[in-house]
């Protein structure tokens, strides 16, 4: 058996967790949005044309945001194509997806469904093709009170009171060579700088994002987040930046322990920001906004294949297995230790794309194993992140050596409880978890819960929706203030502690 020791102190808090990092991503890219959110026609359909059964599985995740429209769908996005009435918005070639894009899902009606889902919206502007005056046009739209045309357009198209969307990208990507419009950091950064001033005068309320890197594997980085941010700095409160992990070498030992590469860019990303910060010798804070991230396998494959020219194809829709809730999870516990710096934080996507939420058109909805890590997260992880010190066996991989098989992450939640969330990455022993809970001597185990298969390639399916679903029945307990539990192998633990 493997062994692991976490040790957990009340007196040593990383920081409060900001309830953004409870954030997805909506992009209209192959089904997320058409046969995903929205599908007029079909039996669970609403009057706005909303699927309820989606609803059902997204509101329990109670997003803070959904980061909309992109993604690379932005970078040729008319942000005017998607309001006002239906029949006379364009088609659209979509060149990012190779997709026709109908606009008959725009701003207006994601508006309404992020109010049905109780989510806020993160809009992102194009400026790797448009300018300063159409994001400024955008921020008018959503927010202005009226008396103005874009306000009052917005009005006369059923909005009567502003959106007031406080949060606003500043385009998406636009260091990756595969983005239409393309821009060197210090390009990006003048034109960031002045479309972020711009947009504050229309709305001094909102908070913009500037577009890092791309990944932690982008050969500009860092230089291309240095270059920009120093550029933008003073006008800006958050630097975007993306991470996607994938196992297409079918090395699980090596893909359960990608979230490490996560982990240390989330802190040369905070390294990156305090340098500038302290060149400029400011008080003004950037933080890190997360707000793209998950397991992604098929991009290549799509790529090479993909039929072009169609309306809402289904691209990306990865078959998710039990080992992607553990490199999600792994994931999740990275944006925890980064409480400090990592102040939003969007999984990609919510919906079938990318997604661990799936759909049939005109059928069911179901969800797959790593849905279930990412609700424990948005469930139990809203409180105190906390230095969770972690000691554990380890391993030598293909991309890694010293690997620990345990990976950890405690959270005081706002009732006074601890959850520690803990993963066994081993695939064939079980781990003995011991943990020191200094400070919280009065909790007692209310609950230990387990997501776990015995194959690490088991899924979910329209026909069995239940073949990988978290269990109650874990062993962990307390005695003399140590807390104590064998954790399965493979397995995603939640431990949720309560006086």
């Amino acid at each position: 058996m493997k062994k692991g020791r976490i040790v957990i102190d009340r007196d040593f808090p990383i920081a409060p967790i900001d309830e953004k990092v409870f954030s997805s991503f909506v992009e209209p890219l192959g089904r997320c949005v058409y046969g995903g959110l929205y599908e007029p026609g079909h039996p669970l359909a609403d009057e706005d044309g909303f699927r309820r059964d989606v609803l059902e599985k997204t509101r329990p995740l109670r997003l803070t945001l959904n980061r909309f429209p992109g993604g690379n769908f932005t970078s040729t996005y008319r942000w005017e194509d998607g309001i006002g009435p239906k029949e006379k918005r364009p088609r659209r070639a979509e060149v990012a997806w190779q997709c026709i894009e109908t606009n008959e899902f725009g701003l207006d009606e994601f508006a309404r469904w992020s109010r049905k889902n109780g989510s806020g919206v993160m809009m992102t502007v194009n400026l790797a093709t448009r300018g300063v005056l159409e994001a400024m046009d955008c921020v008018e739209y959503c927010n202005h009170p009226g008396g103005t045309y874009w306000s009052d357009l917005r009005k006369a198209n059923g909005f009567d009171t502003p959106l007031n969307y406080k949060y606003w990208c500043l385009s998406n990507e636009i260091d990756g060579t595969w983005q239409v419009g393309q821009k060197p950091a210090r390009e990006y950064g003048l034109l960031a700088r002045e479309a972020s001033k711009a947009m504050k005068l229309i709305d001094p309320e909102i908070r913009t994002v500037l577009a890092g890197s791309s990944s932690p594997g982008m050969k500009s980085f860092p230089e291309f987040d240095l270059e920009a941010l120093d550029i933008a700095y003073d006008q800006v409160d958050y630097l975007s930046v993306h991470n996607y992990i994938g196992n297409a070498e079918h090395d699980s030992p090596s893909y359960l322990a990608r979230p490490i590469t996560t982990d240390r860019f989330l802190g040369d990303v905070s390294a990156v920001i305090r340098s500038i910060k302290a060149k400029h010798r400011t008080d003004h804070d950037v933080y890190i906004s997360f707000d793209e991230f998950n397991t992604w396998h098929s991009i290549a494959e799509e790529a090479r294949f993909r039929e072009k020219w169609r309306i809402a194809p289904p691209l990306l829709e990865d078959r998710y297995t039990a080992e992607d809730a553990l490199a999600l999870g792994g994931m999740l516990l990275a944006i925890l230790r980064h409480a400090d710096t990592v102040r939003i934080a969007c999984v990609s996507e919510l919906v079938n794309c990318i997604s661990h939420l799936r759909t049939r058109n005109g059928g069911g909805c179901w969800v797959l194993p790593a849905y279930y890590a990412f609700l424990h997260y948005c469930s139990y992880g809203r409180g105190t992140s906390l230095e969770t010190k972690v000691s554990a066996d380890t391993y030598d991989c293909a991309r890694y050596n010293g690997v620990p098989f345990l990976d950890a992450q405690a959270v005081e939640n706002k009732d006074g409880g601890v959850t520690v969330f803990a993963i066994n990455r081993s695939l064939d022993d079980e781990l003995q978890l011991d943990a020191v809970l200094r400070g919280y001597e009065d909790l007692h185990v209310a609950e230990h819960i387990v997501l776990t298969a015995d194959d690490p390639q088991a899924t979910n399916t329209e026909e069995c929706p239940d073949n990988v679903v978290p269990r109650t029945d874990g062993n962990a307990r307390i005695q003399e203030g140590c807390l104590s539990a064998v954790l399965e192998k493979m397995s995603w633990n939640v431990i949720r502690l309560v006086r």
